[in-house]
């Protein structure tokens, strides 16, 4: 069969790029600018693509952001969020906007809504979409108690930084930042690198290229003898004894799953969507009251919005194979529509109680004074046995040769199971203070008297269990933890500080 010059503007259009396709070159193009370090001639491709989606959107706020122009960096990030209301590092480089503009509150919405799309997950591997980058729910949270600290709430700011330390993987700046909400300081904010964005799926760039589907026209069969012509031209007359039907192709393999044909080109925007091209055949697992279906397409399982599809009948294409009439056998089927219809909302669960559940304090600060000062966390309430414990394993001692106690009224008191809740009522700011005494003083360390030291130099805490003084100030040392550090007391309070900030006054 010829195909007749009515049908050639149709047929050859179909080897014009899409606009899918020329968004994707000009993504590739901006991405590979920015490799080059030429971030202006990136932004300006960015800006020319004309139907933007959250990941471009999220590029060009990155690179605002970069450039410290922190409006048109909110501004894209909007965009982004606006196209995809659950891609939580949107959420998270929004507040980081927020927070250099000193917008405290939106910052702090933001960080709390970035937390929320986490779902409950320590963090949210963001590569397998095209971003190198692995968001962390811990720092997070460590953005958020930089923003409550930043208005004032150094008790909300505590606790975030707590639920922070509670989770895996464990960061060192994690710890520094609550040592500075100890000391109601503020800390650095995390901050994802600067020109690191989301790049297109190389694989989906390749389907995307221009191919010649035609290639060059050959003769394989003809009713006219030695007929070479290759080119256009109207149908040439049939003998009468045609041959017969061509065998029907055969029918497809039933798999898991309902077929259905894919009528419209879809790109996915989040991580649980499939990317699919018109002419797939997908296998419909499942199909949502919001009108989406779970399918399976080159054995891989991904959402696609079901008004994209159409079902496959493989009975009645076999019935008509059988019949020697398939459909479209005599004539070129009409062209595919051009405009996909909208895309359908997709519905969202309740996560409401995630945030809640992940700020409640991890425990108590517990301040503990022995031959040196150590600090542990305990939740409120816990008995003494469980307590001893755990101070006994921070001491590397058996809790059996230690007794504690504690200061009621002025005076410092024995601890035992029934003075706990007492104990517990002097906790003040999630913060308590304990003395720690062995039952047996150990031989090597003999009671000494107590000896007063001269500060040379002024020493600033940079943990809870150190001791702050002033150059000039008098210091009287309790114990000698080791070479470097001693234990001593000043202005009523009892730290650690280094041997080498002192000068020990001798008795003349």
């Amino acid at each position: 069969m010829r195909i007749s010059s009515s049908q050639r503007p149709w047929l050859l259009g179909q080897l014009q790029p899409t606009s899918t396709y020329v968004d994707t070159q000009l993504w590739d193009q901006a991405v590979a600018c920015v490799d080059q370090g030429d971030v202006e001639a990136a932004l300006k491709t960015f800006l020319d693509i004309e139907e933007k989606n959250s990941k471009i959107s999220f590029n060009i706020g990155c690179l605002h952001l970069a450039n410290n122009d922190l409006g048109a960096a909110e501004k894209a990030f909007d965009c982004s969020i606006g196209k995809d209301e659950h891609l939580a590092v949107a959420f998270f480089q929004r507040g980081v906007a927020f927070l250099k503009k000193e917008n405290f509150e939106e910052a702090l919405a933001d960080f709390s809504n970035a937390l929320r799309e986490l779902r409950g997950n320590n963090l949210i591997d963001y590569k397998p979409l095209g971003l190198s980058y692995k968001l962390y729910a811990s720092e997070v949270l460590h953005n958020m108690a930089l923003a409550q600290a930043q208005q004032g709430q150094w008790d909300k700011a505590q606790e975030s930084l707590l639920s922070a330390l509670g989770l895996k993987p464990k960061f060192r700046h994690v710890e520094l930042a609550l040592e500075a909400i100890l000391k109601q300081k503020l800390f650095d904010l995390v901050e994802i690198r600067p020109r690191l964005l989301f790049k297109p799926n190389r694989n989906y760039v390749a389907e995307l290229e221009q191919k010649d589907y035609l290639g060059k026209a050959k003769v394989v069969a003809s009713v006219v003898h030695k007929d070479e012509f290759s080119g256009f031209a109207p149908l040439q007359p049939q003998p009468e004894d045609a041959p017969a039907t061509p065998k029907a192709p055969e029918v497809l393999r039933a798999l898991k799953g309902e077929p259905h044909t894919v009528l419209y080109e879809f790109s996915p925007e989040t991580s649980d969507e499939l990317a699919v091209l018109p002419g797939n055949i997908v296998f419909v697992l499942q199909r949502g009251d919001d009108n989406w279906a779970s399918v399976i397409f080159n054995e891989r399982r991904g959402l696609v919005p079901y008004n994209y599809l159409e079902p496959l009948d493989i009975t009645t294409l076999s019935k008509q194979g059988q019949n020697g009439t398939p459909s479209g056998a005599d004539e070129i089927p009409a062209p595919p529509f051009k405009n996909p219809p909208a895309r359908p909302v997709r519905q969202s669960g309740d996560y409401n109680n995630v945030t809640s559940e992940l700020r409640e304090p991890s425990g108590c600060i517990v301040k503990v004074h022995c031959s040196y000062t150590v600090v542990i966390t305990a939740l409120p309430g816990v008995p003494y046995e469980t307590l001893l414990q755990r101070i006994g394993t921070k001491l590397n001692l058996p809790a059996s040769a230690l007794s504690l106690s504690y200061v009621r009224s002025g005076e410092r008191v024995a601890i035992g199971e029934s003075e706990m809740t007492s104990v517990w009522h002097c906790m003040r700011s999630g913060r308590l203070t304990l003395w720690c005494t062995l039952s047996e003083d150990p031989q090597e360390n003999p009671p000494k008297k107590s000896v007063q030291a001269l500060a040379l130099y002024a020493y600033e805490a940079s943990s809870p269990e150190d001791l702050e003084f002033s150059q000039g100030d008098i210091i009287t040392v309790l114990s000698k933890v080791n070479a470097d550090w001693l234990e001593g007391q000043c202005n009523g309070k009892i730290g650690i500080f280094p041997a080498t900030f002192v000068q020990t006054l001798h008795k003349d």
